[in-house]
């Protein structure tokens, strides 16, 4: 019986600027093999993520950029289809970064094992009960803060890390305002997760924010910057947090770009005058630590019916590169995830 091949998706070209479909390269190659203290694991879904238009930079980042050549970068949920450690065997699921690949073969120290019960459908390890929930709750407990009466505000709202920053406020007793852009998807913020309201960033922002949060903003989760940021930021309280988490509409930058032609950011000068928190973070620094505290709550209001995901599923690996620009673009509706 012949092998299977292992298709991947490489990085064949630095982008400048937004990416394009020749910025990869879909390869068949022959399937790993585990070696001593591996397993080998049939890939089953694969997250995309905003983040990872910065891997594809050789500008300096918190983590290396991939190289030309190699296979993207990405976590994925797969099933063990051999192994050679002690701790999983065949059939297993596991959770980790395996890369925009059919099969990988992995140290079995770098795999998080899942628990199946049927509850859940495996995809949402890669959402709102993986990174990008992870992401939500750590920012929030750490930076954000949430206390019970005051304005939560969130950007990017119906996107992966979005619906839960905002939903986890509201478990908090926070009132919750999202920005998004669109109708449809502001619909769903309101309707589907329970924000308070939705604001559609394409209207007149300002005056928007004014309407809903009249004594002004305590909490603003930063996916986007840009014009939001700018419409936000004026709009916070003495004492208030803004939680950097990410910055989407800048993403496709060029290195070296010229800064006079990029809109300016907001005045700092308030900093000091409203004794302002901003931080941004990196789940990576500490948060996959404390996964199994994460997982245990988000998961109990999950099954409770407290708390709501969408995803935004495209079937077929070779397809990913398509996906992952339309997801730079704002197309996707919910977390983006490629059906291996």
């Amino acid at each position: 019986m012949t092998r299977e091949t292992n298709l991947q998706v490489l990085l064949r070209n630095r982008p400048e600027g937004a990416p394009q479909p020749g910025d990869f390269s879909v390869v068949e190659t022959v399937r790993p093999e585990p070696a001593e203290g591996e397993v080998l694991i049939r890939h089953l879904f694969l997250s995309l993520d905003p983040y990872m238009r910065g891997r594809m930079s050789a500008a300096k980042s918190y983590s290396a950029p991939v190289e030309l050549g190699e296979v993207m970068e990405g976590k994925c949920v797969g099933e063990v289809i051999a192994s050679r450690h002690p701790d999983f065997t065949v059939g297993d699921k596991v959770l980790n970064g395996f890369g925009w690949q059919r099969f990988s073969s992995i140290r079995g120290e770098k795999l998080i094992k899942l628990e199946e019960d049927g509850a859940l459908p495996l995809s949402a390890y890669l959402g709102v009960l993986g990174m990008p929930g992870l992401t939500a709750w750590v920012g929030l407990e750490d930076i954000g803060k949430p206390k019970a009466g005051e304005t939560v505000v969130v950007s990017a709202a119906s996107g992966a890390v979005g619906q839960v920053v905002g939903q986890i406020a509201k478990q908090r007793g926070c009132k919750v305002i999202g920005i998004a852009g669109g109708p449809e998807k502001c619909r769903f913020v309101t309707e589907q997760l329970g924000f308070d309201a939705c604001l559609d960033h394409r209207g007149d922002l300002p005056a928007q924010l004014d309407a809903a949060c009249p004594e002004g903003i305590d909490v603003y989760w930063e996916n986007v910057g840009g014009a939001v940021q700018a419409a936000v930021f004026p709009r916070l309280r003495d004492f208030g947090r803004m939680v950097m988490c990410g910055m989407i509409a800048q993403y496709n930058e060029a290195p070296g770009a010229d800064a006079s032609a990029a809109p300016s950011g907001p005045n700092l000068g308030p900093v000091v005058r409203k004794r302002l928190h901003i931080q941004g973070f990196i789940v990576s620094d500490s948060g996959w630590s404390r996964y199994e505290n994460f997982r245990s709550e988000v998961q109990a209001w999950m099954k409770a019916g407290k708390l709501n995901w969408r995803e935004d599923v495209v079937t077929g690996l070779e397809n990913a590169p398509t996906a992952f620009i339309g997801l730079l673009q704002g197309k996707n509706f919910g977390k983006l995830v490629i059906k291996i």
